[in-house]
């Protein structure tokens, strides 16, 4: 019969990192829903459906008109009421004058000045009533509060809005840098704090086409409880995704890399063969000549595994 020709690899022993591998969900760095502050109508919507925007970039526009009159209309009635104040103080420093020289009787004076007070109190109110007159002039125009992606615009122009309406205008997502969290089994966070103790531990994702260049985070956040329903402890690690390959909502595979093993014994995952009596590899002698090897497998890291005996 003619040789069936096999591939062979060479064991090597070298430095291989010790993870943990979970299933994760990305989760936005940020979430905003875009709500106006002034009820109106929206003339201007000045953003793509799915575009980046920058803080502080507009997005919508009110009408201001009744908001320009109305601050038109608080702007009279402040300079209105400062000339009342400044002419009943004025008015309440010639009675104290007089009643110095007793003039004129207490309670005469004790109302200039009840009036003085009074006209100070209205002209505070109505510089407080212009305040907010541009305040509701400035929400009329409503711009993006981070850095973000914006979503789908839930109204466009034309259409009416409420202060406070419980639907937002849109959704921002603020998507550099963004979370990942997963769950790792109870029994390895013992082991987790150890290591995140010594410094920061580096978490990876797993591309599904196994292409080199996974997204590379660390590790921020243990939470304070076990889900005692799964037996897991929830994880978080933080990403830079300055090339938003990650994306809110998505799943996807997480490694969670504890320390490096040195002097490990490493072949290719594909070599090691389940028998009647366990794991096992072909060894070939000086002969050329192919041996069984009984194995014990510590643990595999992707197409790779490590040998414990």
């Amino acid at each position: 019969a003619p040789a069936v020709p096999v591939t062979v690899a060479v064991v090597r022993q070298q430095t291989v990192p010790v993870r943990l591998h979970a299933i994760g969900n990305v989760e936005a760095y940020a979430t905003v829903g875009v709500k106006a502050r002034v009820d109106g109508q929206i003339v201007q919507v000045n953003f793509r459906e799915g575009q980046p925007v920058k803080k502080g970039e507009v997005l919508f526009r009110i009408d201001p008109r009744p908001y320009e009159a109305a601050l038109r209309q608080a702007e009279a009635n402040a300079l209105r009421d400062r000339a009342a104040r400044d002419q009943a103080s004025s008015q309440e420093k010639r009675y104290q004058e007089l009643l110095q020289k007793n003039f004129i009787s207490k309670e005469a004076y004790a109302q200039i000045r009840t009036n003085a007070a009074t006209a100070e109190a209205t002209a505070k109110a109505s510089q407080a009533a212009l305040e907010n007159a541009r305040l509701n002039l400035e929400y009329c125009t409503i711009r993006s509060p981070l850095d973000g992606d914006v979503g789908r615009a839930l109204l466009q122009a034309g259409n009416l809005v409420r202060a406070n309406d419980p639907n937002p205008l849109v959704v921002i997502n603020q998507v550099r840098p963004i979370y990942v969290n997963f769950g790792i089994p109870e029994q390895h966070l013992p082991e987790v704090r150890k290591h995140m103790a010594v410094g920061p531990l580096t978490v990876e994702v797993v591309p599904v086409d196994a292409q080199p260049g996974a997204p590379r985070g660390t590790l921020i956040f243990v939470d304070n409880a076990v889900d005692p329903s799964t037996g897991t402890i929830r994880l978080r690690a933080q990403f830079a995704n300055a090339e938003a390959a990650l994306w809110p909502g998505q799943f996807v595979n997480v490694s969670l890399r504890l320390y490096e093993q040195a002097d490990a014994l490493v072949v290719p995952a594909t070599a090691v063969q389940t028998g009647p009596e366990g794991q096992y590899v072909y060894v070939i002698g000086d002969d050329m000549t192919a041996d069984v090897r009984r194995v014990t497998v510590l643990r595999t890291d992707g197409e790779r595994a490590i040998i414990a005996k």
